[in-house]
């Protein structure tokens, strides 16, 4: 059996029984009780979540856990001296410790980060950094396993963090099988960051706002400087330099990026074949122009003898690829082999 603790305090964020749910689901499936889940704090008895309703938990004591999850709020808190004490007596007597989202601050303050790679949610990852500099963020992992230590982006990474601990426990197919309890995918693809492509670039003027609403709704077109300078209504010049300003990067990087954004959704979501995608999104292809921001595929390739009477399939520029999909073997069951 895997006794579980999981550490709460006032205003916890109610996301983080996510990863309850999913041990749950992994006992019925198993049809044991593989998991046991204690709910602690600081001084035992009610604590109040962040959606308003009380839990009963245990004070925290001498007893040991094989896991300790450590929960989150949605704003940032210093650890108090109990917690972090507790922290350092767990690392000893647990087998893992896991901070889901910005649980992985209380780890830091305790000293149990310094040298290890960490996941955090998107939008405290700077901080995370800047503020504990011996760690090593790794920004657009949705989990990541350092030793005894587990974190995971926010929110519902915490399901992932959940099944990766589950098919470590109990394999892949009891992972899998709980995933599709769950209705979640087993191993999503790609990073945090397809979460959050359009709040990062956050510019400040509704001009500039305007054109990249237009372009996330038109990755069809080219998407040139021109065309987004009229939404806009500025000229080209005066465009480039007002997104430059507002977003800290050029207007072809950001339409890159949403471009990836999207491709990573269509395939996750299995709506779309590989093959498809250059001409879905204008994505650059490796026999295309060769830039990576040009927005074309190329139309000019002269069929061979043995594809002549077919229409060559488009094969995505190497770099975009790997940013889509940089673990291939993930679209397997939805996607054909990739070229």
């Amino acid at each position: 059996m895997q006794e579980i603790g999981f550490v709460v305090f006032p205003e916890f964020q109610v996301m983080g029984f996510t990863a309850i749910t999913a041990f749950e689901v992994a006992n019925l499936i198993a049809g044991e009780q593989f998991y046991e889940v204690t709910l602690l704090s600081e001084n035992g008895g009610p604590v109040r979540s962040s959606a308003g309703f009380n839990v009963e938990t245990e004070a925290f004591g001498e007893r040991s856990f094989d896991t300790l999850f450590i929960g989150a709020g949605h704003e940032l808190h210093p650890a108090s001296p109990k917690l972090i004490d507790y922290i350092r007596r767990a690392v000893t007597a647990s087998q893992r410790i896991a901070a889901p989202c910005i649980g992985a601050f209380s780890l830091a303050e305790a000293g149990l980060l310094d040298g290890r790679r960490v996941s955090t949610h998107w939008q405290f990852a700077a901080e995370l950094q800047a503020r504990f500099p011996r760690l090593k963020v790794e920004q657009d992992r949705i989990y990541i396993t350092d030793g005894p230590i587990w974190t995971s982006a926010g929110m519902t990474a915490t399901i992932d963090l959940a099944l990766a601990m589950i098919e470590h426990d109990l394999g892949v197919e009891v992972a899998r099988s709980v995933a599709r309890k769950l209705v979640v995918y087993h191993r999503r693809t790609g990073g945090q960051s397809q979460f959050s492509a359009l709040l990062e670039l956050a510019p400040k003027s509704d001009r500039v706002q305007n054109a990249l609403n237009y372009a996330k709704a038109h990755l069809r077109n080219e998407l040139s400087v021109e065309e987004l300078a009229e939404v806009a209504r500025l000229s080209p010049r005066q465009f480039s330099r007002a997104f430059r300003a507002e977003t800290g990067q050029s207007p072809a990087k950001a339409i890159e990026q949403l471009r990836v954004e999207a491709a990573r959704e269509l395939i996750g979501d299995g709506r779309i074949r590989w093959t498809k995608l250059p001409a879905r999104l204008a994505l650059p292809t490796a026999s295309g122009c060769g830039g990576r921001s040009c927005g074309c595929w190329d139309s000019r390739r002269r069929p061979s003898a043995v594809t002549r009477g077919r229409r060559p399939r488009p094969r995505l520029e190497p770099a975009i690829r790997a940013e889509i999909a940089p673990n291939p073997s993930s679209l397997a069951g939805f996607c054909p082999a990739l070229p």
